[in-house]
């Protein structure tokens, strides 16, 4: 039990950080944080949470229990605070606004997330690599590259994907969706960044320079194999014969001296 610091002044405070509560409920639930004691299980999937509360709301999921619908498209959502942000979609009303640049947000966690493109604080680090994150999402799926699981699966041909958005892109294969089209010539891409390499045909923009002789590239991938040219690196290497490449498609050509038939 989270012992507190009573002074007889105002309500209980954690003995670990000073924080106050009013009710003694919430400082030993506050007291888990600190612990990392996790007091409820769920018996479905068997995630743990530290406040009977979240534990509650839970398992609503697996019961698919959506009891606050929104009246204007009927969605229907689990927690309260998920429906009144759902709905500055339709209000298009955006109360936070970011005091550096002015640029507004619908909900606080959006606009406390966009500041730390200013801070440059990265308040969430893998405890693996050490590597750090600005957003708890891109640490999530960073994970994944330690634990190379692959949560999303395509229901056509049943490949797996770490990410929803990966998996997304990949449905175009089978829809042949492009939805990202050039302003200049209309040719359309499935993938956003395809569509921005293509405007560089048109702009004849050079944004990737070499820091070694200074040749400009306009694309950052080409960028990186002319560095192999200064460096001498040859990073591809042939399984077989043991012999280096420095470019992939090169590799790949000296693969067919080792399967071509011979007559």
């Amino acid at each position: 039990m989270q012992k507190t610091t009573e002074t007889g002044e105002g309500p209980p405070r954690s003995e670990i950080c000073e924080k106050p509560f009013i009710k003694k409920v919430d400082l030993n639930v506050h007291y888990r944080s600190h612990t990392k004691e996790m007091a409820y299980s769920c018996e479905v999937c068997g995630k743990t949470f530290t406040s009977k509360s979240n534990f509650v709301t839970h398992e609503k999921i697996h019961r698919n229990e959506r009891n606050y619908v929104c009246q204007i498209c009927k969605k229907s959502f689990i927690r309260k605070h998920h429906l009144d942000a759902h709905h500055l979609i339709h209000t298009q009303e955006k109360p936070h606004v970011c005091v550096i640049c002015n640029k507004a947000f619908s909900q606080k966690k959006h606009l406390t997330n966009h500041s730390r493109v200013h801070t440059k604080e990265k308040p969430y680090s893998c405890y693996v690599c050490g590597k750090e994150f600005s957003q708890k999402y891109t640490l999530t799926n960073h994970y994944r590259i330690h634990t190379q699981e692959k949560p999303y699966s395509c229901d056509v041909c049943g490949k797996d994907f770490s990410r929803k958005s990966f998996l997304i892109v990949h449905y175009r294969v089978h829809t042949k969706q492009r939805p990202y089209a050039c302003e200049v010539c209309g040719k359309a891409y499935s993938q956003k960044s395809h569509l921005n390499l293509h405007y560089i045909m048109h702009t004849k923009e050079k944004p990737h320079s070499c820091e070694v002789c200074g040749k400009e590239f306009s694309q950052k991938s080409n960028l990186n194999r002319h560095y192999l040219t200064h460096t001498k690196e040859k990073p591809h290497s042939c399984e077989v014969c043991g012999k280096a490449y420095s470019r992939k498609s090169h590799l790949n050509r000296h693969y067919l001296t080792h399967t071509k038939d011979k007559c």
